[in-house]
């Protein structure tokens, strides 16, 4: 799949199971560094990416955003000039990501509001899971999901909650 292409490394959004899988073996053939958020994780990492980070892709530049809630390490890349950004697990076109205690999912509230919704209605979420979207097809509906008191909710949250 990745042909003749020059490999600037491995870009983790976070460290679960169903994202890395795969690493120990892609770490070996690809021979790139692994870039990835600390976050609390034991995740081997030749590289630590901090918010606001720019990794050089190719002709690309990605900007780093951290956007914990739904883990600690959660990182999106949004590429410099354009509309797209890689958001992993932090954001789904149905819903934020899945959170594991209250205390997550105040964070995920945190993170959409502060960070998520500040990006233009132009941009183009591309999820780990699920199709891609419009953010500014979804902002009402995420500002109204902000708008709500969801007590001490954790786990898997719909915008129509």
């Amino acid at each position: 799949m990745l042909g003749d292409s020059e490999l600037a490394g491995t870009l983790i959004t976070h460290a679960h199971p169903d994202h890395i899988g795969a690493l120990k073996e892609m770490r070996a053939a690809l021979e790139v560094p692994v870039m990835a958020h600390r976050g609390g994780v034991s995740l081997r990492a030749e590289r630590w990416l901090e918010d606001g980070e720019v990794v050089e892709v190719g002709e690309h530049s990605l900007r780093v955003r951290h956007t914990p809630g739904h883990t600690d390490d959660m990182l999106c890349y949004g590429i410099e000039g354009d509309n797209r950004v890689i958001v992993g697990d932090a954001i789904f076109e149905g819903g934020p990501g899945h959170t594991s205690s209250p205390g997550a999912f105040r964070t995920t509230l945190r993170t959409l509001r502060d960070v998520i919704l500040a990006w233009p209605d132009e941009t183009v979420c591309y999820p780990g899971h699920g199709p891609s979207f419009r953010l500014g097809d979804k902002r009402a509906a995420i500002e109204a999901f902000l708008s709500k008191d969801h007590g001490s909710f954790f786990g898997d949250a719909t915008w129509e909650m």
